[in-house]
């Protein structure tokens, strides 16, 4: 794995040579420049994972260079100004610019070492609110007792102790992610950043500039690819990707290297590719959709994440995971399950496997009243209607198949839309169903997604 890689920005060549010193002693990578357009000519090459940048420099103060990068939305490092005049007002600008911090020369090197520790601990720290704030599953691991949870935290602990790229299949919400981010921090890369590439949501116009970045006119923005350097990337959703955007990956995985949009030199790259996806690659590569090569490369270690259904017996673990991670991170009232509620959360199918749990239990603290929650309230929320003496044993039983079934799926994409708030996008993801078939289906049906959402 790759040492956070820093940036030195100076005119004194004794202080670039000292920093160096100092920097590579304490295990760190370091690139130097000696003004600001070598600064964007090593940005270029190779992004930074931290800039040691002065502000008096001969072509280009650091503050205009800041503000350049600043304007362009690319301060996504974080950057320590440096000098020896520096003033009150000088400081405010920096930090308004979006610089991390301000040290004064002469250099304090237990203060500069100490500094550049908080800043990338905060860089990373900042990655993890993303992704909390783009729903990611509060599991660090995969929780469990049964033999395939145990079995499966086996191999990925195993696997990842190994460079090779990773490729895990399973149901839509069954903690695909959570694998991914367990055999990350299990890993040599484990102090490396983590990123997320949601294949699914890559711009459609351009799909290509969100994973290896963009370059025009010496303006850089920098991809998924670039941003792991060091660490690991998660693809989900990698059945969706586009057929050109396959052949770049691979390219750029087989040379270790990637070519920005509208670059001409390559960069190189070091990371470790996770690959997700609920479909049959094998299925997509029969029918031309997915890549031979790239699947072969990507299917070096697989890792299969069993449906929750076919761990039941987790089910009680995960239950008072979730009461407690909702308590203690949302203050949401703690309550608990009565013997036959759990019993009923066992028995229920889980299509949504342990995303629909996770989400479950928190409406029920939310909307639940009472210390208790109750079977009829489990159902209640699944959306079940209580059977009452008389009643068939589920309602269309005394119907013929094929109406029942409408009638059921129309019930149940209703309920996922209601769920999901309109999203046919995220109803795709949980249920299984590509996107285009879910459109076709619910016009069938004679569902609007907006009316369901409104309603």
């Amino acid at each position: 794995m790759s040492s956070p890689h820093i940036l030195v920005v100076d005119d004194e060549p004794d202080i670039r040579n000292l920093l160096k010193e100092i920097l590579e002693d304490e295990g760190f990578e370091l690139n130097v420049a000696e003004n600001a357009s070598e600064a964007r000519d090593a940005r270029r090459h190779r992004r930074p994972d931290l800039i040691l940048l002065d502000i008096w420099m001969p072509d280009t103060d650091g503050i205009s260079l800041l503000k350049e990068w600043s304007d362009e939305g690319q301060v996504d490092i974080p950057v320590i100004m440096m000098s020896g005049h520096g003033t009150v007002e000088t400081a405010v600008e920096a930090t308004r610019l979006g610089a991390y911090d301000f040290i004064e020369k002469p250099l304090s090197i237990a203060k500069l070492i100490l500094t550049v520790q908080r800043a990338l601990e905060t860089a990373g720290l900042q990655r993890e609110n993303i992704g909390l704030r783009k729903g990611i599953s509060p599991l660090d691991e995969p929780i469990g007792n049964s033999v395939p949870i145990r079995r499966l935290r086996e191999n990925a602990g195993r696997i990842a102790q190994h460079k090779t790229a990773i490729f895990i299949t399973g149901e839509s919400g069954s903690g695909k992610e959570v694998i991914a981010r367990y055999v990350h921090k299990q890993s040599p890369r484990a102090t490396g950043p983590f990123i997320t590439a949601g294949v699914a949501g890559l711009a459609r116009e351009n799909p290509d500039a969100e994973l290896f970045g963009t370059e025009h006119d010496g303006h850089i923005t920098f991809g998924s690819l670039e941003q792991a350097n060091g660490g690991s990337l998660f693809l989900k959703d990698i059945a969706d990707m586009d057929l050109n955007t396959q052949a770049r990956l691979l390219s750029a995985l087989e040379n270790e290297a990637l070519l920005r949009v509208g670059g001409r030199e390559p960069v190189q790259i070091d990371v470790r590719i996770i690959a997700a996806t609920r479909r049959d690659l094998g299925e997509e590569v029969a029918s031309g959709t997915f890549r031979d090569d790239l699947f072969y490369h990507l299917n070096v270690v697989p890792l299969h994440v069993p449906a929750l259904r076919d761990r039941a017996e987790d089910i009680d673990i995960l239950t008072a995971h979730y009461l407690g991670y909702f308590e203690g991170n949302e203050g949401l009232r703690r309550r608990e399950f009565s013997s036959s509620a759990k019993h009923r959360l066992r028995d229920y199918g889980w299509p949504g496997n342990v995303r629909e749990l996770k989400n479950l239990i928190q409406r029920l603290m939310i909307l639940g009243s009472g210390e208790e929650v109750s079977t009829r309230e489990i159902n209640a929320s699944l959306g079940i209607r209580p059977q009452v003496d008389g009643d068939l044993p589920y309602p269309g039983f005394d119907l013929p198949l094929r109406e029942a079934r409408e009638k059921f799926e129309k019930a149940y994409l209703e309920y996922q839309l209601h769920a999901l708030h309109g999203s046919v996008s995220k109803v795709s993801e949980r249920v299984g169903i590509e996107r285009t078939h879910l459109y076709r289906k619910l016009r069938s049906l004679g569902i609007e997604p907006k009316q369901v959402k409104d309603s």
